[in-house]
């Protein structure tokens, strides 16, 4: 198997742990994972060491491998460095504007008016507009730093557009971003941006409340089988 198509793998493992198909704290079982993508185990198992050194994934011998919980602090240190890089590329951005990235941006806005209550497609049009605005400015490949970056995060937020009722508030505040921006109120973009941003800390808290099992808490838990796995 290539690199390409060990790559794929990866891609296709981290994506359901993203989407939260593999659930935080689930385990993973590699034998339904190759039947799931074709593939031998052995590329499952080469996935699953680039997942571990992400941190989304943990492997305990005699135990088994583990969807790792979400991380608060990995979150918060991943929510700084989307935060910084940002704003930084925002306070760049400055006329004459590319007019085809104005119109993917418009059309985009356009999109998430309409499947609002699709989950997963307003997710992927979310990280599509922020990237949007960072090629806007003429950043857009800084953007594969900062998505490398955020697994914990993008769970997060995933958790929190499926179990908190904020999408219809999400999509009015990238209407707003993208007006300042492009009014060359960049102070008021920088704000609305921001806060934008750190909702993702509010939602953390509620869900957690909810689902503490979802979230690391005792950093030194590890799953036991009982009737099924739990993490003590």
């Amino acid at each position: 198997m290539g690199q390409t198509e060990r790559h794929k793998v990866y891609r296709g493992i981290r994506a359901q742990i993203i989407g939260l198909d593999l659930p935080p704290g689930g385990a993973i079982s590699e034998n339904e994972l190759a039947r799931t993508l074709g593939v031998s185990r052995t590329p499952i198992r080469e996935a699953v060491l680039l997942l571990t050194e992400e941190g989304l994934v943990e492997v305990f011998p005699k135990v088994g491998t583990f969807v790792s919980r979400v991380d608060p602090s990995r979150v918060a240190e991943a929510q700084f460095l989307r935060e910084a890089v940002e704003l930084a590329s925002l306070r760049t951005l400055e006329p004459p504007y590319d007019e085809k990235a104005l119109q993917m941006l418009r059309q985009n806005l356009e999109e998430q008016a309409r499947i609002s209550e699709d989950v997963r497609a307003f997710f992927a049009l979310d990280e599509e507009f922020h990237r949007g605005l960072m090629a806007l400015a003429g950043h857009d490949s800084s953007w594969s730093t900062v998505a490398g970056a955020k697994g914990h995060l993008d769970r997060a937020r995933m958790l929190g557009i499926q179990e908190v009722p904020r999408v219809d508030t999400f999509v009015d505040d990238h209407r707003a971003i993208f007006r300042a921006a492009v009014d060359g109120d960049l102070a008021e973009a920088e704000r609305l941006l921001a806060s934008h941003l750190r909702v993702v800390f509010d939602d953390v808290e509620e869900i957690r409340s909810r689902s503490p099992e979802l979230f690391v808490g005792d950093a030194s838990a590890r799953p036991v089988r009982r009737p099924t796995y739990v993490w003590e």
